[in-house]
Order: structure tokens, then C-alpha cells, then sequence
């Protein structure tokens, strides 16, 4: 087939398709490759991503960078070693950029297509990018994703900037959404609905002993069928894989051991040993596996994985590996898989309709994340069709179920840009960035926000937004008026000129917002150091100070059999602790009690304990441990800084010899071993053990006997590196 457009043959044959589909067809005739911003809102899997690859050649072409947005880093990681296969070869220059959110990463200016996180795109916006007005595409790809409290506002306030100061076209993907139109319109963009879906799915309730489905179909199940076991039975008769969602970690792994019985007998001799190999990989990932990980290990032995946020990304990356070559047969996963990374099945369960709640209790789970997890069901290239299969526990389950998970439509996408907490950060960064440097810039960039949009409202956002600016001077992160440094303005200054007052980023105030922490939480970081400087504290100190604090959230619960370790720590450390402990009765108490278990945490780990004395004592995954460390390593990163800027000199070696010791693990002692390559906590203890304690000693030993401490590889290694 011939195309007008050389970009649309090359995406095709480099996908290995030989004409468009329906999605993609509807997507160039509504104008894709105009200059017009476009949403496209069409089931998982319907091929929405070619159309974004289709649109990024076409722009790469005029000479134009493509950045594409996802919001997750898994994601982010398998699109880029996707289209890094695909398009290498053609001279197209892919680049990923995830991670460090205090730098502008100058490099990426000699890419073409760059992969970046939502947060680590307005990090980069934050730094003065100086490639911003050669973009010329921008993907948005879950776009329905500002309905999260999380992510959303980031996205949301990236894309209104890039729509004011920039004006590149945005391509935003989306699966069925309620309100795509009204996407459409805020973004001013052509739309594009579709319901098409190369795999036919089947969805329905497992209930009564039979499963109802739409299209329309009934399988009938015999009683001790009518159940996980059962079905997952039904999908080893046929050869084929299962997703299972269930919404807590502790169930997806009971659940996973539960059908693990059920698939062992069905594998080959064949499938056992390729499985015991991953098995035996699973367990070796950590120093010290936990009791998750033997779990874990011994589920993958017959051919079942839990998956969820308590699992490292080794282990994660293993099971997903194994499933998509078709060695695991079933996974059983919480519901941010269904979120995440490619990962299709020929049926679907959905166990749990319900999930618990800190503010309603245990609720119905949202119709739009359902709809996300029954749309892994049907593997495109594999099967002709798919079956998302819900299991009710009760007639009124059953009903609410067909009435709004399969009949229903998903919920309307809402703005989560109104929370105070949220704005903070975002009101600091336009004005350091120097986009809004007056009051009125600023309140006309928020009434071009989705939020605005759908409000139609200012005077609420108004309201917050001059809170945040007292906040933000209260805290001298930035000036108002003509005023310096200090106060308010001066008496008789009218409304008009108010408005028009410049709003200026102190420096402090500038090195804030591109650290990326919460004004609140800088400004809590700034008074812990001036209370260290009047007082040197200890390493503790600096674990409770940090620990305390919103990007730590959520803290790990007090129970019982806590109380009075703490207390007894309260009393011990309290000469040391920055904060000083609020009384019992306040609400507080508790908030600090919490912070200072994070800090025991912390400090164990320290001290060298491993992940499964961590699991043990404070019931904290590795997954978790790690997702905690790095949050520690960045915040005492961002309190070294704002010391280097107020000039607290006599601190900063502790706060960088306690980063050190977060990121390696270690005591003191270890500290000069673990900086070479190589060498990682366990094996800096070997050394240190077998009295080699400096890389002078290092140096003297022969290679014959060090190879006998950490072995060869790592010992020639570290010879190299010694010169």
C-alpha cells in the first residue's frame, strides 16, 4: 500500500502492520498531521500509540523535537527501549529522561524524541530548558490521568504552560473517557472517539454459578467452579494466561499461592526448569531476602508471581519478562499494574469490587480504573478475542456491577488542581520561572487551566492563590510589590496597582522551586538547620526532621507494641532531635510519633540491617524501603542545598555523610569502601571483617587474595579502579 505521507508507511512496516486501522484512519482523515491539537479516546490496546508514532515522524521530519509524556517511569522505560528498536536505525535520536529532578539535563538538546515523566518534564521547565521552542509535538499519553490527585495537577499545569509560552501541537491519548469533548475543547483540540478494539473482548459477572457476558454469551459453571480456581483452571485447559486484580498486596500474594496449586501439575518438565532458574533469580535480588521474597520465589517455581508496589524492580521486571515469553501462566496483581507497562492476558479476573478507603471506608472501586483493568484482557497478535471476568460476592454486587462496570460509562475527568497543597509548588515555580511576575499574569495563566475551564470560577482558585502568595513571602521565597526583601505594601497602594505589582523569586526562593519540594516542607527544612546550627545535633536529628515531612507521606502506622520503644526514644534522643516533641494530647503527638518510627527505620537500615530484618521489625517491603530511601536520599540532598545557600557551613558534612550513608547502607566505618564500583554493602563488610579497612590496604593485597574475599570479577574491578 502506498501512503502520501512516508511517515505512516515507515511507523506501519517498522510495526509490523500493513495498513491502518480504524482508530488510525479516523485520526488522519479528522487532520493528524495538521497543525491541530488533537484527543483521541479509544479502548486499551485499539492502537492509539502508532498514531502518536505516526504524528512524532511526521514532526521530526520538519526538523522539531517530539517529547512524550507518560506518567509512570516503568512506562516511560519500556516505550523508550520500544521505540529505540523501532526507530534507531532510521537516524532518529531517542533519549529518556526520568530521574534527577535537580537538573536540566543539557544533552537532551541533541535528541529528537525525548520520554520523560510528567514531574521530570516540569522539573525541566523549571531549569530554563533552553530547547523549549523547538518542540513541536507533544504526546500526552494517559491523559485521563488528571482526574488523579497525585499526578494530575503536574500534567495539567505542564500542558498550560507549553499551551501559553511555547504553543507546540499536543496529541493527548486516552482510553473511553465520559468527557473527552470537554478535553477537547479546553485544549482546543479536533477529537476522535472510537470504540474499536482488534481483539474482541467478552465482558461479564461471575455469579450464580454462571458467567453472564456483553456481547452476549453464558457460560454455565458447576458450583465448585464458580470461583478463582475454577477459572483459572479454565485457562490452562486452553493453553492461555491470566491477570487477577485484587486490591491489597497481602491478597494478591495469598491469592497467588492459592492458584499456584492449581498450575504446578499443569507445566512441563520443560517450563519447571526454566521456572526454577527465575525462581532462583527472584530470591538472589536482594542481600538478605525477606520472607516476600521466598513467597515470591517459591510461586514463580509453579508458575504463578504476585505483582505489586512491595516488590523491587528486578524482581518486577523478571516477572514480567516471564509472563510476556509465556513461561508464567497467571499473575495476580494489584491495580496499578493495570495502569502501568504492556502486559495483556487472554482473560482478566477482577476479584475485588471493593477497596478500603481512608475517608469512605471500603467503597466501590471507580468505573474508569475497572475499565482500565478489563482492557488488559485479548493479547493483540495472539487472540481473536479476550474475557474480562468480574466476580460478585452477592446479588447486590452482582447488579452494581452490570449496571455501572459493564453497561455503565466511566466517570467524568475533574481538575485536582484546586487543593492548596498542591498549588504550592506550582505558584512558587511560575514565579521563579519568571513566567507569571505579576499578580494578574499569574491569575490569568490559572483561568487557562482546566481547572478554569470547568469551574468556570475564578474566585474560589482567586482565594487560594493569594493565600499561597502570603505564604510564599510569609516564608521569603519571594517578594511583592515595591517593598525589597520584606513586608506588605504600602499604605494607599490601590487594587489596580496590586495587581500589577511584580512578584519576584528570592533566591532562596528560585532554588526551591527547582529543588521540587513543597514550599511548606522547605520552609520546615530551612528553621530544622537554624535550630542545628545553634545546637550541632546527631544524624538521628537530621532522619526525624526529614521524616517529618508531606513528600514522606504516607508515615508507617504506630501500633501497640510501638509505644514504648518510642517513648523510651523520645527521651533518649530528645537533646538531639531538631523538632522538639509536641505534648501527648496534641493532634500532632501522633504525626511526630510516626515520623520518628521512619527515622528508627532509617537509621536501621544504617546500621546494616537487612531488607528482612527491615520487613520484620517494621512491616515495610523492599519495594516500599526503596521508594522510602530514595524520597531520604532527595530530601537530605534538598537540606544540604538550602544549607550551601544560607551559608551553614559547619552542618553540611553531616548532612552528607548521613546521605552517604542512605544511599550505601552502611556504618560509618564503610563509607570509604562502598564509593568504589563494585562494591555494595555486603561485600564492604567482607573487606572491612577481613581487615582491609582503607584503599591503601586495598591497593597492598594481592589479587589472589582478594579475589577469595569478594571473588574475581568484582576484585579485578576494583584493582582497575586502584590503578
Amino acid at each position: 500500500m502506498v501512503f502520501d505521507n512516508p511517515a505512516i508507511g515507515k511507523v506501519l512496516e517498522k510495526s509490523g502492520f500493513g495498513e491502518l486501522n480504524p482508530v488510525q484512519r479516523k485520526a488522519l482523515n479528522k487532520g493528524l498531521l495538521d497543525k491541530n491539537n488533537m484527543v483521541i479516546a479509544a479502548p486499551t490496546a485499539s492502537g492509539k500509540t502508532l498514531v502518536a508514532e505516526i504524528a512524532a515522524l511526521d514532526t521530526i521530519k520538519e526538523n522539531k523535537k517530539v517529547v512524550y509524556i507518560v506518567p509512570l517511569r516503568a512506562l516511560a522505560t519500556e516505550k523508550y527501549q520500544e521505540f529505540k528498536e523501532k526507530y534507531e536505525p532510521l537516524g532518529i535520536r531517542i533519549a529518556i529522561s526520568i530521574g534527577d529532578l535537580d537538573s536540566s539535563d543539557p544533552w537532551l538538546a541533541n535528541y529528537d524524541l525525548i520520554i520523560v515523566t510528567s514531574e521530570k518534564f516540569d522539573s525541566l521547565l523549571r531549569h530554563g530548558i533552553n530547547w523549549v521552542e523547538s518542540i513541536g509535538l507533544v504526546v500526552a499519553d494517559e491523559i485521563h490521568l488528571l482526574n488523579d490527585p497525585g499526578r494530575g495537577p503536574t500534567l495539567e499545569v505542564v500542558l498550560t504552560r507549553l499551551r501559553q509560552f511555547a504553543d507546540p501541537k499536543i496529541l493527548a491519548l486516552s482510553a473511553t473517557i465520559y468527557n473527552y469533548d470537554e478535553l477537547s475543547e479546553w485544549l482546543n483540540a479536533k477529537s476522535v472517539k472510537s470504540d474499536y478494539r482488534p481483539v474482541k473482548l467478552y465482558r461479564g459477572i461471575c455469579f450464580d454459578n454462571k458467567i453472564d457476558f456483553i456481547p452476549k454469551k453464558s457460560l454455565k459453571m458447576k458450583p465448585d467452579e464458580a470461583n478463582l480456581k475454577g477459572l483459572i483452571e479454565q485457562v490452562l485447559a486452553k493453553k492461555k494466561q491470566a491477570l487477577v486484580f485484587i486490591s491489597t498486596m497481602r491478597g494478591a500474594e495469598s491469592a497467588a499461592e492459592k492458584i499456584a496449586k492449581t498450575v504446578k501439575d499443569k507445566l512441563s518438565p520443560e517450563e519447571k526448569k526454566k521456572l526454577n532458574k527465575v525462581s532462583e533469580k527472584i530470591l538472589g535480588v536482594l542481600g538478605h531476602p525477606t520472607i516476600q521474597c521466598h513467597r515470591l520465589s517459591g510461586c514463580v517455581k509453579d508458575g504463578v508471581a504476585f505483582h505489586h508496589a512491595g516488590l523491587t524492580n528486578k524482581q518486577r521486571n523478571l516477572i514480567e519478562e516471564s509472563f510476556k515469553s509465556g513461561l508464567i501462566k497467571a499473575i495476580t496483581a494489584t491495580p496499578t499494574l493495570a495502569a502501568g507497562i504492556n502486559l495483556p492476558s487472554w482473560r482478566v479476573i477482577v476479584k475485588d469490587l471493593k477497596r478500603f478507603d481512608s475517608g469512605s471506608g471500603m467503597d466501590y472501586i471507580p468505573v474508569l480504573e475497572i475499565q482500565q483493568m478489563m482492557g488488559r484482557a485479548g493479547r493483540p497478535k495472539y487472540d481473536s478475542e479476550g474475557e474480562a471476568i468480574l466476580l460478585a460476592n452477592n446479588k447486590r454486587d452482582a447488579g452494581y456491577a452490570w449496571d455501572n462496570y459493564i453497561r455503565g460509562d466511566p466517570e467524568r475527568i475533574a481538575s485536582k488542581l484546586g487543593m492548596e497543597p498542591v498549588l504550592r509548588t506550582h505558584v512558587l515555580s511560575l514565579i521563579a520561572s519568571g513566567v507569571t511576575p505579576t499578580r494578574e499574569d499569574l491569575f490569568n495563566f490559572f483561568s487557562k487551566t482546566f481547572y478554569a475551564y470547568q469551574y468556570k470560577d475564578m474566585g474560589n482558585i482567586k482565594k487560594i492563590l493569594e493565600r499561597i502568595i502570603s505564604l510564599l513571602e510569609e516564608f521569603r521565597f519571594i517578594t511583592t510589590g515595591e517593598t525589597g526583601e520584606e513586608g506588605p505594601f504600602k499604605s494607599g497602594t490601590n487594587l489596580l496597582e496590586e495587581q500589577k505589582a511584580e512578584l519576584k523569586p528570592t533566591r532562596i526562593g528560585k532554588r526551591v522551586s527547582e529543588l521540587y519540594i513543597d514550599p511548606l516542607t522547605a520552609n520546615h527544612l530551612i528553621e530544622g538547620l537554624g535550630v542545628a546550627m545553634e545546637r550541632r545535633t546527631s544524624e538521628f536529628g537530621y532522619l526525624q526532621m526529614i521524616s517529618n515531612t508531606l513528600e514522606m507521606m504516607p508515615l508507617p502506622n504506630i501500633r501497640k507494641s510501638d509505644m514504648e520503644d518510642l517513648n523510651e526514644i523520645v527521651v533518649k534522643e530528645e537533646k538531639n532531635l531538631i523538632q522538639k516533641p509536641p505534648n501527648p494530647w496534641d493532634i500532632e503527638y501522633d504525626d511526630f510519633l510516626r515520623s520518628l518510627k521512619t527515622a528508627l527505620l532509617l537509621r536501621e537500615w544504617c546500621e546494616e540491617a537487612g531488607e528482612d530484618q527491615i520487613l520484620d521489625r517494621f512491616a515495610v517491603t523492599p519495594g516500599e524501603l526503596r521508594v522510602r530511601l530514595n524520597n531520604t536520599d532527595w530530601l537530605l540532598y534538598a537540606t544540604q542545598e538550602l544549607g550551601l545557600l544560607l551559608g551553614y557551613m559547619d552542618i553540611l558534612k553531616d548532612i552528607r555523610k548521613a546521605r552517604l550513608r542512605i544511599k550505601y547502607g552502611v556504618r560509618k566505618e564503610l563509607l570509604p569502601l562502598v564509593k568504589l564500583r563494585g562494591i555494595g554493602r555486603v561485600k564492604a563488610r567482607l573487606l572491612y571483617n577481613s581487615g582491609l579497612r582503607s584503599l591503601d590496604s586495598l591497593r597492598k593485597i594481592p589479587l589472589t587474595s582478594l579475589e577469595r574475599i569478594i571473588g574475581p570479577k568484582t576484585a579485578r574491578q576494583v584493582k582497575q579502579q586502584l590503578g
